[in-house]
């Protein structure tokens, strides 16, 4: 179910995946992301960036926006792939995020952004209820 709405709003935004060139790194982000909504929508948590070619940080999330949207929802493993970055301090920053959540008891989320020349989808489960979609950005920082 989460790889489909992941797959439907990087779909229904246009966002093409990126074919790994020349002096691409492939990283993933791991991470647990807990916040509410209301029309406004507030999340926060931490994660790993880990890429192929060993490198590894830490790093803090943050995410604000609004939209159609109503819930809370804790998000536990999550799990997300970058695309189009040359360095691990290219991925860091805000990226401009679009959101599709639906849940009832147990939460699953999906999430496509940008950043330049760097997409990130996301896509996890945890706890909680919510309905919407909305928009904001999302904010990866150094721990």
């Amino acid at each position: 179910m989460k790889k489909m709405m992941a797959a439907a709003v990087v779909l229904a935004l246009g966002i093409a995946p990126a074919a790994q060139a020349a002096g691409n790194i492939d990283c993933e982000l791991h991470y647990n992301l807990s916040g509410w909504s209301a029309f406004y929508k507030t999340s926060s948590g931490t994660g790993t960036i880990t890429c192929d070619n060993g490198a590894s940080i830490p790093v803090k999330i943050t995410a604000k926006g609004g939209g159609l949207t109503v819930g809370r929802t804790t998000i536990t493993d999550g799990r997300g792939r970058f695309t189009g970055a040359y360095t691990l301090d290219d991925l860091l920053g805000t990226y401009a995020a679009a959101e599709v959540h639906a849940s009832a008891s147990r939460a699953t989320d999906a999430q496509a952004m940008t950043k330049g020349d760097i997409s990130l989808a996301l896509a996890g489960t945890g706890r909680g209820w919510s309905l919407g979609i909305g928009f904001g950005k999302f904010v990866i920082e150094r721990r």
